[in-house]
């Protein structure tokens, strides 16, 4: 609910930025390591829009990929499946040690409105 909460605040200070009143879109970015459920987010979206001004606007939820910069080679990779935690790099074999690159983002990507 909070981070529903926050992008509905932020939205509602770009509109107000633009003199627009009417939400149409808003679409979330956000990293497989940012601990977001979707269906969470969906839901208390919806239920904290109902009978505002937001009401009926739609919710777009875009995951962004891990990315991982080796730490014995330093080759960055983007490791697959599910294990994005122990993932060996693609090039040396390393296990550990790996530094986070991207995919512990959170924010608003982009706003339609009227």
């Amino acid at each position: 609910m909070s981070v529903a909460s926050s992008v509905i605040s932020i939205v509602q200070e770009e509109l107000a930025k633009h003199s627009a009143t009417r939400l149409l879109l808003v679409r979330v970015r956000f990293g497989a390591l940012a601990n977001l459920v979707p269906e969470a987010m969906e839901f208390a979206f919806e239920a904290m829009t109902v009978g505002t001004d937001f009401e009926g606007a739609k919710l777009e939820l875009a995951m962004a990929p891990v990315k991982l910069l080796c730490g014995g080679c330093g080759k960055e990779f983007e490791p697959q499946g599910k294990e994005l935690l122990f993932a060996p790099c693609p090039a040396c074999g390393e296990e550990a040690g790996h530094h986070v690159l991207a995919g512990r983002e959170l924010y608003v990507e982009h706003i339609e409105a009227e």
